[in-house]
Formats: structure tokens, C-alpha cells, sequence
């Protein structure tokens, strides 16, 4: 049996890979005094800003827009009521959207934990990849951006930690993933935290990401997440901004053409799983020649491992009979509705730490 359908959309999906990572979407919650006729804005310029908001807001929209090398795809203004004791409607409104960055500009201290405890909560339980910038969240963890300025001051205002985050998540989305956001520059700062090189690389292993004047500008330090502790399968690849970006769309793109292209349309025998994996491997291909993946390095099989542990844990088989039988055993096996595929990826970093020794 072909599966021409599925092949054709992993390699859409791949072509139009580096197009769709050159820009990421903002969702900023917002509060009002009085609730505009729509509570949700889609925006992707300033001039859809909808001038029935405050002026604070329709500031934290523009600081938003702002971006990097690129405006964000498109920022999601979700307005909810001034008078809200906490966020718990509005995240259950979100859930299901489909957005890269969450930030709140008037959050209060006390929910900042929350916050980040339902971003762990959605990409760990629910698979939705999705990531907040949040100031001063020592989160530990790839999905929380914990961004610590504390001195924050433009031409024509100071801000807040808090007020800077929609600024933040908008130079992150704005950024191609062939590049990072290390040393992004922020034109409009005059006035920043002084540090010294020692406390920045401590700031930095501690995964605080903070801008700085390098003596002629402002620009944003490396660019990390909270994610400090790393363990096997873990490692200082999920701390890297870029890196957790890509293997987010990598994640995105799999699962959801599998489940629009192949779940419940195919018989799930040794055969069609094996025409998934050629599929996917098809689509890594694509990300290494457009340059997001290292060439030659990238496999999509099927996993005996985890097959093997359904088998056992499903009483298919006893552990000794599995232990017996050959690895195109475990493959042809019956796995009901499973699917067991792994993908193993070298992902292209941005140049960040260079050494340059000149001879003379």
C-alpha cells in the first residue's frame, strides 16, 4: 500500500520549514477597565491595533510587533477583565490555540509560579509546545523564558520587568531559526542594568536571559531559557532558545501531519509503519538541506525499544520470550492502534562561541 498523501505533506511540510521558522506568534494576555467588543485581536501590524484599548496596552502591542530580523508572524491580544482574581479562564480559553509565546504584562508576582507551572503542565501532559516569557521565573525549564532586567528605561519612559517581556517574546519570534537571538540589539534602551562580565556568565549559567550595554549598545546576553538542570536525554541543547524552537516545529510537524495524514487512514501493520518512517525521514532530509539540521545525521526509525516495553506491559509477550525473539520480530509484531517511531537529529546551533587564533 502507497501513501502518497502523507509523503507529499511531510515534504511540504519541509520545504516551507525555514519560511514558517523565521517567525513565531505572541499571545500577550491583556487586562481593561471596560472590555472591548471583540476580547481577542488578531494582529500583524501596528495599524491593527485596536484603538479602543488603553494606551498601556496598545503600547505593550507595538513593543510587541517590534520584533528582530522580522515582525512576529502574528501577535494574539487576549483581553480579559481588570477586575480577574487570577488567569485560570483565559488559560483554559488558550489551550487549544495555536501560539509560540505567552507573556503577560501585568502579571502579579504570586502568579508568576502558576504561569509557569501550566506551561510545564501543557507541554509535558497535553503536547502543545508552547513557551512563556515570564520576569524573574527561575523555572527550570526549556518551556519558561526567565527574563531579569530590572532597570528598563527608553527615551520617553522606565518600565518594568513585567512590561518588557511582550519586547523580549517579540525579538524571540522575530528571529529566523537559522540564527539565534544572542546579542540581539535593542535600540530604544538608554538605560540598563550594569554588570560585570564574572556576574553575566554567572546570570547566565543560573539561565537568566538579560540585555546589557557592551560599551557602544544595548543588546540581549545569549540567548537561553530557565533550564538549568540537566539530565540524560536532557541536555545543554534544551537551554538554548534556537535549539528548543526547532525541535518544538520539528515536534509540531510530525505529530499533527501523522495524525492529519495517516492515523485512522492506514492499517497499522509492519509495511505502512515503515512507509511513516520513510516519510518522515523524507522530511528530516528536507530541514538538513534547508540548512536547519547537520547533513547526513538525521534517522527516523522504528523504535524496538519501546515497542517492546508495549509487548511486555500489555502481556503480549513475557519478557524472556521477548528477550528471544530477533529485532524484526519486535517490528512485525502486533501493536494494535500503537505506532512506536523514534527520530534522532543533529540540530545546526547558531555561531556564538568563536575562538580566533592569529599568527603573525
Amino acid at each position: 500500500m502507497k501513501m502518497p498523501s502523507i509523503n507529499i505533506a511531510f515534504k511540504e511540510k519541509g520545504i516551507s520549514a525555514v519560511e514558517r521558522s523565521e517567525r513565531g506568534i505572541v499571545l500577550l494576555i491583556l487586562k481593561e477597565e471596560t472590555l472591548p467588543s471583540q476580547t481577542e485581536v488578531n494582529l500583524y501590524t501596528a495599524d491593527d491595533i485596536p484603538k479602543e484599548l488603553s494606551d498601556s496596552n496598545r503600547e505593550q502591542l507595538e513593543l510587541t510587533l517590534r520584533g528582530y530580523v522580522n515582525s512576529p508572524k502574528k501577535v494574539i491580544a487576549e483581553i480579559i477583565s481588570k477586575d480577574a482574581e487570577d488567569y485560570t479562564d483565559v488559560l483554559k480559553a488558550i489551550e487549544n490555540k495555536r501560539f509560540d509565546y505567552l507573556v503577560i504584562p501585568d502579571i502579579e508576582e504570586n502568579h508568576i509560579d502558576t504561569i509557569a507551572t501550566w506551561i510545564k503542565g501543557m507541554r509535558t501532559n497535553k503536547n502543545k509546545r508552547i513557551k512563556a516569557v515570564l520576569p524573574d521565573c527561575t523555572a527550570d525549564t526549556e518551556g519558561v523564558i526567565n527574563f531579569v532586567n530590572q532597570v528598563i528605561r527608553t527615551k520617553t519612559k522606565t518600565y518594568t520587568t513585567a512590561q518588557y517581556c511582550g519586547r523580549i517574546a517579540g525579538i524571540i519570534a522575530g528571529t529566523p531559526m537559522t540564527i539565534a537571538c544572542t546579542y540581539a540589539p535593542l535600540p530604544e534602551v538608554i538605560g540598563c542594568d550594569v554588570w560585570t562580565k564574572e556576574e553575566m556568565d554567572t546570570m547566565t549559567d543560573a539561565g537568566k536571559l538579560f540585555f546589557f550595554f557592551d560599551g557602544e549598545k544595548v543588546k540581549l546576553g545569549r540567548g537561553i531559557n530557565s533550564l538549568v538542570t540537566t539530565i540524560q536525554g536532557k541536555g545543554v541543547s534544551f537551554q538554548k532558545i534556537k535549539l528548543v524552537d526547532l525541535m518544538d516545529m520539528m515536534y509540531d510537524d510530525i505529530r499533527t501531519t501523522a495524525q492529519d495524514h495517516y492515523l485512522g487512514k492506514y492499517a497499522n501493520s509492519y509495511a505502512n509503519r515503515c512507509l511513516l518512517v520513510t516519510a518522515i525521514q523524507g522530511y528530516l532530509d528536507q530541514l538538513a538541506q534547508e540548512g536547519l539540521l547537520e547533513q547526513g545525521q538525521n534517522t527516523a526509525y522504528i523504535d524496538v525499544e519501546s515497542t517492546k516495553i508495549w509487548l511486555a506491559s500489555n502481556g503480549k509477550y513475557t519478557k524472556e520470550e521477548l528477550a528471544d525473539m530477533s529485532e524484526m520480530d519486535i517490528k512485525l509484531a502486533n501493536i494494535g492502534s500503537n505506532v512506536f517511531i523514534a527520530v534522532d537529529a543533529s540540530l545546526l546551533d547558531a555561531m556564538e562561541d568563536v575562538t580566533i587564533a592569529v599568527n603573525i
